[in-house]
């Protein structure tokens, strides 16, 4: 794990790197975080690419001159336009080199942007409307915590068919809907549908995930090894994938969710590149079975990422705290995730959305899901003084948020919010 440790270090002196724009260090957008997002402004509705530091976004298309490296010299116009997609599919080097840009424009030792009032002036913009990141073409979910694989299986298989046979020896995903992914404060409707004859509401309940963008692609035919996987992920974002289980219940069998899981997904606003997660990287649990070859890491790790999720019912003053977890918990991988998809020459294209699955840990507290803190309805989640839910009510608002801490800075994803709406009449 010699990597680890060298993102280790990195980890204890980034304190001393520090930018002129003065960041609360309890800020998720600290200089070692700089997520990409796409923004507007009441007075420049046009769809930009922006990156956050504190309360403020650097415009990038304001500067997008100084971009001068090898990579991006040639393409500064990718910073016009309305999605990061362009951006991505540029590759690995130019996003490494477009981080570096703006880590020197936001240096206190630099002056390029510190010192000119009129740039500063054109390329600065207080948190504003945030719009979609990426157009998604695909979307694939996986299902990658084995503590929450293993509770819903105990829930409806029993204690000892918990885990199906082939979930210790690959990655199980499906084919979401792209179209229905919605950014953060998009409200969701309560779906209409299918139950079973002895159900008389559709239940909805959260999942929270953690997601990734893929940045460049793949032939068709051709597969990405993990060793080279990291080269294809662009960064992460929280998710809230949404649940009606009783359309799900009903319909699954054989072929697996649809309409179920397909009404709406919301992810966080902010991107953040998988280089400002590197310090916190941590061994990934041992796989046992050992995974077959195009699955086995030569540096397997994962990210110790604190996880939240409150929840805030209609008429309630204050959110309040359902659960806390940690990504560390992961049993799979997002390299193995992306290996697995591939490896029969799938070809994944940049804006390809691919989420962990709900993220359990060991323990009541750190269950990710309302269907395992209610135990399929079976318990109430205390809403300390302000009532109880099993499932969610029309007008519930969830929110997820999340952040790796550390030495007096965070690196924080911002919140994934949604309110649930009442179903339409049919």
């Amino acid at each position: 794990f010699l990597k680890l440790n060298i993102w280790k270090s990195l980890l204890l002196t980034a304190k001393e790197k520090m930018s002129f724009i003065a960041v609360d260090p309890t800020s998720d957008f600290s200089f070692h975080n700089l997520p990409y997002g796409i923004f507007s402004t009441p007075d420049s509705p046009r769809h930009r690419i922006g990156v956050a530091i504190g309360d403020q976004i650097l415009d990038l298309s304001a500067v997008k001159s100084l971009f001068r490296g090898p990579v991006l010299s040639k393409h500064q116009d990718v910073f016009d336009q309305p999605t990061l997609n362009a951006f991505m599919a540029l590759g690995y080097e130019a996003w490494r080199e477009a981080r570096r840009t703006v880590q020197m424009l936001l240096s206190a030792n630099e002056s390029t942007l510190r010192d000119d009032m009129s740039l500063r002036s054109r390329s600065k913009a207080s948190i504003p409307f945030m719009n979609c990141l990426f157009f998604i073409g695909d979307y694939t979910d996986f299902y990658s915590s084995r503590d929450h694989a293993t509770n819903v299986g105990i829930m409806f298989r029993g204690k000892e068919n918990a885990l199906m046979p082939n979930w210790l020896r690959l990655p199980v995903g499906y084919h979401g809907r792209a179209s229905s992914v919605v950014v953060s404060g998009t409200p969701i409707r309560r779906p209409s549908g299918q139950m079973r004859p002895d159900q008389s509401k559709i239940l909805i309940i959260q999942g929270f995930f953690i997601a990734f963008f893929v940045g460049g692609g793949n032939p068709l035919g051709e597969a990405i090894p993990i060793q080279k996987a990291h080269e294809h992920i662009f960064g992460m974002v929280l998710m809230n994938d949404w649940s009606a289980r009783d359309i799900q219940a009903w319909e699954y069998v054989p072929l697996g969710p649809f309409l179920g899981k397909n009404f709406g997904t919301t992810i966080s606003p902010w991107v953040v590149p998988m280089e400002a997660l590197l310090p916190f990287a941590e061994p990934n649990p041992i796989q046992d079975p050992e995974p077959l070859p195009y699955l086995q890491h030569h540096d397997a790790y994962t990210f110790n990422i604190n996880l939240f999720v409150s929840l805030k019912g209609k008429g309630m003053a204050e959110a309040v705290n359902i659960c806390r977890s940690n990504f560390k918990y992961m049993y799979w991988t997002m390299k193995q995730q992306l290996a697995h998809h591939t490896v029969n020459g799938c070809n994944v294209k940049p804006g390809d959305l691919l989420a962990s699955g709900t993220i359990s840990g060991p323990d009541p507290e750190s269950f990710g899901s309302m269907l395992e803190l209610s135990w399929n309805g079976s318990k109430n989640i205390d809403l300390g003084g302000e009532g109880t839910r099993t499932f969610l009510n029309d007008g519930d608002e969830v929110t997820i948020s999340g952040y790796c801490e550390g030495d007096g800075y965070r690196v924080g994803f911002g919140t994934c919010q949604g309110t649930i709406l009442p179903a339409l009449l049919l």
